[in-house]
């Protein structure tokens, strides 16, 4: 089983920039794809991005490409969402996820979440 915790969500002026971090319990977190995703009020969780267990493919919502990266450090046991040009359609709660689909990224099925981070992005 994976514990995610995250961290960085905050209030910040659009155009700014933001990092959100995921750090993950147990030993087998190179074992997993991440993604992080995003629930906006009175809407529905969203994908917002994924990358594979050895951060060779990553994939993005169309809304975010080219402004939003994601990365991970197996080492560190962390997953990072580095999020540029911030909007205020970007704001909402954002949830990191883990997925025993290593080698794929997936927008679905994810199996472990954590508790969420907001993020308000003020224009």
């Amino acid at each position: 089983q994976v514990q995610l915790v995250e961290s960085g969500g905050g209030l910040v002026q659009a155009g700014g920039s933001l990092r959100l971090s995921c750090a993950a319990s147990g030993r087998t977190f190179s074992s997993y794809a991440m993604g992080w995703f995003r629930q906006a009020p009175g809407k529905e969780r969203e994908f917002v991005a994924g990358i594979t267990w050895s951060g060779g493919s990553t994939d993005y919502a169309d809304s975010v490409k080219g402004r939003f990266t994601i990365s991970r450090s197996n080492a560190k046991n962390t997953v990072y969402l580095q999020m540029n040009s911030l909007k205020a359609e970007d704001t909402a709660v954002y949830y990191c996820a883990a997925d025993r689909t290593q080698t794929v990224v997936r927008r679905y099925g994810y199996d472990y979440w954590g508790q969420g981070t907001q993020v308000t992005v003020s224009s």
